[in-house]
């Protein structure tokens, strides 16, 4: 049996002077049941919600609610405060869902504020994933160290009539983080059909890229990411240690180029700025990527970054893309909430 902890805390408590927001057995949040109702929980007695508030937050139904909230009660297995880690995270990505109008908002906590973000990001943004992903869907996948980071993370299983649609060319360099290679192994993992753009991401002018597109075929691709289910896509910044940076798809003359014009970061090599306006400048004729517009019109976007060198750049792109689903970690989160 678990033994229960008790915190001070007087905000948002109960009337015995604690807030009750109940995990398993050893503390940890393991299954989506077990996340929902700690959500559930911290709306009812922290925010002060009604059932049926938190029914449509929840997008479940108000019996579900009761339920939940009766075996919270019931389980009665922790008791922390606001302090507490899981209470603190459940927080944040409230605040996140409140600020940017998110239909969810995944943190995932680290264990020191200097460490590197992106293995956590990627184990939250493959447990995430693994949960939403249904038979018949059409998904855009876009690439980076945290996408490419959440594959050994995601639980692999049958779908029916399941596609991936990789957003952006690169098919003809071979490296580790390539758009290809994470779409490809994206769509393995539910036994689901790839397609992808057999271009570079980025050609030499507006002409060749306009005679892939109408004399090679890479239309039909590109009109796949019109009816879109879900886009899976990571935000890169202008900072050297990036994945677009190291792999020399940019010289640093364009890069110091994009910067004077306001860029902070890209989403498919589509540079914008901290308000989210695309930036004017030639290599946005020259990329061989899916539009933003495009992305906008998927039911769920899911946008997975994270680190300080971008927070600016995420600040913009939740701007540009409006994601209803934003994973990041909490040092990022604590970020962006600060400077938005």
């Amino acid at each position: 049996m678990s033994k229960a902890k008790t915190l001070k805390q007087p905000a948002g408590t109960n009337s015995s002077g604690e807030i009750v927001i109940p995990a398993p057995k050893g503390g940890v949040i393991s299954s989506k049941a077990d996340r929902l109702r700690v959500r559930a929980a911290w709306m009812y007695f922290v925010e002060q919600k009604t059932q049926n508030e938190i029914a449509e937050i929840l997008r479940i139904g108000r019996v579900s609610v009761v339920r939940m909230l009766a075996e919270a009660r019931s389980r009665n297995e922790v008791k922390i405060s606001i302090e507490g880690d899981l209470a603190e995270i459940t927080s944040i990505e409230r605040a996140l869902e409140q600020r940017f109008g998110l239909e969810r908002a995944v943190v995932a906590p680290l264990s020191d504020p200097e460490a590197d973000p992106i293995p956590a990001i990627s184990a939250a943004t493959g447990t995430f994933v693994s949960d939403v992903m249904e038979a018949g869907m059409s998904v855009g996948v876009g690439w980076g160290r945290t996408l490419f980071g959440s594959l050994p993370y995601i639980r692999g299983r049958p779908l029916a009539d399941f596609k991936v649609i990789s957003l952006l060319g690169g098919i003809g360099v071979a490296r580790r983080f390539n758009p290809a290679e994470f779409a490809w192994r994206f769509a393995r993992a539910f036994q689901g059909d790839g397609y992808l753009i057999p271009a570079p991401a980025v050609v030499d002018s507006l002409e060749t890229k306009t005679a892939l597109i109408e004399r090679c075929g890479l239309h039909e691709v590109l009109a796949l990411a019109d009816t879109l289910d879900a886009v899976l896509i990571s935000v890169g910044s202008l900072a050297a240690a990036t994945t677009l940076y190291r792999g020399g798809y940019l010289s640093e003359a364009v890069c110091n180029a994009l910067e004077s014009r306001g860029a902070v970061g890209d989403i498919l090599y589509h540079y914008y700025d901290r308000d989210g306006a695309i930036v004017d400048h030639p290599i946005n004729d020259r990329v061989m990527s899916v539009d933003v517009d495009r992305l906008r019109r998927a039911r769920m976007r899911i946008l997975a970054s994270g680190g300080q060198d971008k927070i600016d750049a995420l600040i913009g792109a939740m701007r540009l893309v409006e994601p209803t689903v934003f994973i990041t970690d909490e040092e990022s989160a604590r970020s962006v909430l600060a400077l938005a």
